[in-house]
Formats: C-alpha cells, sequence, structure tokens
C-alpha cells in the first residue's frame, strides 16, 4: 500500500464521513461537508519533510548517505514514530510511513501524532563503528526538529536498541541540560527503556489475530449481528478446526524482531494449538508440514544471525525442514500468514496465489489495496497494519511516560497495559466491521481513525 494508495483510501473515508448525518454534531449538510473536505485537506498533506545528506567517513572514503524526518500531523499530540536504516527508503515511503503513524495512534488512542524517519542504508554492509557515526550525525542533522515535547523517534527496520541508545547519547550532547530520556522510546532498559519493548510489536501482532479467534468469536459464538458472513465462517471454520484438534497452520514473513517473537507467540499459543509451517527472511523461506522448531530457530538467530540456508546449517540448528525459495513463504499451504517484512509484498500479481485464509499485517503496508479488496470479496480476513501491529508504539509510550514519572514499570505491568490499550481498540473495529457490510477491515480502521483526527480539528477550531 504505496502513498497514493493511503492517500485515496483516506478521500474515501472523508466521502462517506462528509455524508454522515449528524457526524460533529452537524445537520446541515452543505456545512458539513465543508468542514469534512478541509479536514481532508489537512490530513492528507504533511505538516514538515526534511531532508538531509549524512557525511560519514568509512573504510571506502567518505559516503554521502540520503536521510529524512516525515512528521505528517500533531493535531493528537507530540509526533512520533520510528527510524529506520534501509537500502530501500526513500522520501515517498517515508511520508506513507508517516501518515499511518498519525492514523494508527489515533485508531488507538495514543496521545500521538505521527512522524517517520529513514536513512538510505543497508546496515548490515557498515561496521559497528561506522553504524554508530551515522546514528549520531542523524540525531544531529535533525536535532532541532526532535524533542520529548515535539518529535520522539524510535526504532524501526534495520535499527535496534543499541543504534537508539547511540542518538540518546548525542541528543544529550547536543542539549546539555536539558530532559533527554524521554526523547526516543526503544531504548534499553538500563538506558530508561521499558521492559518487553522489544517482543511489544510481535507480541500484539499476534494477539490482533488470537483475541478474534478465541475471545471476540466466544462473545459472538450465535452469530446475532453479523452481517460479514463470509469473513465469519472463515473464523468460524478455523475455530471448528482447532476443536477437532487439527492444529492451525501458520507461516510467518520475515524473522526479525516482530516476526521471530509472532511465530514462537504460535508456536507455544495455549489457548488454541498452532503450527509453524513455514518462516522465511531476505535469503530463504523454511518449511514443514509437521511444524517447525521455532524455538531452536530464535536461538539460531540470536545476534542477527540468517535463517539457515543449507542443510548443514539446519543440522546445526537442529531443525528439520525443506529450504524454499524467500517468496514461497507467501504461498504455501497454511491457514494463516502474518507478514512481518517490508513493504508491498502482495499485489495484484501474486495475490491469487495466496493460500492463507488469515492475513495479519505486522509489518507496514505488505498489502495493496487491489489485493485487500480481492481478499475482502473472497472471504479471506485481513488484519491490517494500523490495527495489529500497534504494540510497539503503545509500549514507547509506556517507556514515554515512565521518563516523566522516572519511574520503570515492570515486564508485566507494560504487557499487561498493552494488551489492555489494543483489546479496546479490536474490541471496537471488530464490532463495526463484522455489523457493516461493503467495506475492508482497513477501510474501518480508516474510518474510525479520521473519526477521531477530525473530530479534534474541529474542536481546536482548525476547520470552517
Amino acid at each position: 500500500m504505496d502513498r497514493k494508495e493511503t492517500a485515496k483510501l483516506m478521500e474515501n473515508v472523508m466521502t462517506e464521513l462528509s455524508e454522515k448525518e449528524g457526524f460533529l454534531g452537524i445537520e446541515d449538510d452543505e456545512k458539513r461537508k465543508r468542514i469534512v473536505l478541509s479536514a481532508q485537506e489537512i490530513l492528507t498533506t504533511t505538516d514538515k519533510i526534511i531532508k538531509s545528506y549524512i557525511r560519514v567517513s568509512t573504510e571506502h572514503g567518505i559516503m554521502r548517505i540520503p536521510a529524512y524526518r516525515v512528521q505528517h500531523n500533531n493535531i493528537s499530540g507530540f509526533y512520533k514514530g520510528g527510524i529506520r536504516f534501509s537500502e530501500f527508503v526513500s522520501e515517498e515511503e517515508v511520508e506513507n510511513l508517516a501518515i499511518l503513524m498519525t492514523l494508527k495512534n489515533a485508531l488507538h488512542r495514543l496521545p500521538f501524532g505521527g512522524a517517520k524517519g529513514g536513512v538510505h542504508v543497508d546496515p548490515r554492509k557498515y561496521s559497528e563503528k561506522e553504524l554508530n557515526l551515522i546514528s549520531k550525525k542523524y540525531v544531529q542533522r535533525f536535532a532541532r526538529d526532535l524533542g520529548p515535547n515535539h518529535d520522539i523517534p524510535a526504532p524501526d527496520l534495520g535499527t535496534n536498541e543499541q543504534v537508539i541508545d547511540w542518538m540518546v547519547g548525542e541528543f544529550k550532547t547536543i542539549h546539555p541540560g536539558q530532559a533527554y530520556l524521554g526523547s526516543f522510546t526503544g531504548k534499553s532498559v538500563e538506558n530508561g527503556g521499558a521492559r518487553g519493548r522489544r517482543e511489544a510489536t510481535g507480541k500484539g501482532t499476534f494477539l490482533s489475530y488470537i483475541w478474534l479467534l478465541s475471545q471476540w468469536y466466544d462473545e459472538h459464538v450465535s452469530g446475532n449481528g453479523i452481517n460479514r458472513t463470509k469473513q465469519w465462517e472463515t473464523i468460524s471454520n478455523l475455530k471448528q478446526q482447532a476443536d477437532n484438534s487439527d492444529p492451525i497452520r501458520v507461516a510467518v514473513q520475515g524473522f526479525g524482531n516482530v516476526g521471530s517473537v509472532a511465530a514462537l507467540e504460535a508456536y507455544q499459543c495455549s489457548e488454541i494449538a498452532h503450527r509453524v509451517v513455514a518462516v522465511s527472511d531476505r535469503y530463504t523461506t523454511l518449511y514443514n508440514e509437521k511444524g517447525l522448531d521455532v524455538r531452536a530457530l530464535a536461538a539460531y538467530t540470536i545476534g542477527g544471525k540468517d535463517l539457515p540456508k543449507n542443510s548443514e546449517e539446519l543440522a546445526a540448528a537442529g531443525v528439520e525442514a525443506s529450504v524454499l525459495p524467500v517468496d514461497a513463504v507467501l504461498t504455501c499451504e497454511t491457514d494463516v500468514l502474518i507478514l512481518a517484512a517490508i513493504e508491498n509484498q502482495i499485489h495484484e500479481r501474486n495475490m491469487k496465489q495466496v493460500n492463507a485464509r488469515v492475513l495479519v499485517e505486522g509489518a507496514n503496508a505488505p498489502i495493496s489495496t487491489e489485493a485487500d479488496d480481492y481478499f475482502e470479496a473472497a472471504g479471506t480476513v485481513v488484519i491490517p497494519d494500523i490495527l495489529a501491529n500497534a504494540g510497539g508504539v503503545i509500549v514507547s509510550y509506556l517507556e514515554w511516560k515512565q521518563s516523566r514519572i522516572t519511574e520503570l514499570y515492570s515486564e508485566d505491568d507494560i504487557l499487561d497495559e498493552m494488551g489492555t490499550q489494543m483489546k479496546e481498540t479490536l474490541k471496537s473495529v471488530y464490532e463495526r466491521y463484522f455489523s457493516s457490510v461493503g467495506h475492508t477491515l482497513r477501510f474501518t480502521c480508516f474510518t474510525l481513525a479520521l473519526e477521531r483526527l477530525t473530530s479534534l480539528l474541529y474542536k481546536h477550531g482548525k476547520l470552517y
């Protein structure tokens, strides 16, 4: 789902809101349409795009690396969003991700707006010393636009708590005497970070699916008030499969912080039996129809190692699997597919080869709008990114909050609070989606987010 698709979906939602009787308490149709159109103009444009070049001395000479910070909108709170190091980073990608952060934070009712950062660099090709320099240079370039009461970055694809710790150290150097702990989230615990932050996104991703299949389904098992019959049948069939002692098959694309944790959650799930049949990284897919030993794979990949690529590495990991092409994870025989890699993975060219009946977006924007519409018509349940992968930003909010009270929460407190917050959002989204017809689950999420953002703009006197 690229920048244009995001904007188009937002415009479609806003058109419906402009025609919704009584929205914002405005009964006059013309006035309401004018007000909502004003909100649309604000929310489909970006507050600020900052581009710079990071100059770093490497063993290959001076490198000039493009870097970005995009601040989309802050009507609901300080700008908030991760910084990614990736060779695929571009201005358009970072802007799209910033918009999705605004919507995600609004959907989950967090006191943050949306931002995103990126550096066009493959971190695997740089030494630790070079990554340290890139991290510090990033803060130097964007320091005037960051801060605990303005824009609060976090780790993302290609970055981790070590990178964030370096950035915090540089921010502290540039702003002596100022509060600095809340300037970034995703720090190490020793540096004021939240316990459980690394696992939060993966745990939340799996929660968005398992809560639908277990608690939400059990509360609505009679089917009363359910209008989404094809998707309801999909969930019912999966639940029946599990009740018949036939474990639900799961495939996971991406085996980093999000994918590996989501795979472990499925592997260890005590509520409903699952069998993880496939996992992948950027080089390979591992497949075993009888189930993979996810715990052994997680141990093997500690420290950033890739998944085993051949029989010798599989033997070293103590895992039985077939080694398949990297894209095989998308089309293998599975019931649930968790997408935890990068954007634009399922689209018009491969959507009809996908066999999973539930797709969960642990990554940002991995499914195109056309594919989303195709799956909706087919009865496939697609749990979108702004709903599923919010565990990280929820825990980031708790980390930012604990920096203000200078008191560390326990890991259990953090994960319990994250689960409670996510379940409240899941309930409101699933209730509206399954009781309605005609729109995707993503459209429902965008609607709830844009209702809140438009209401805030209106109440703040920003719309005329």
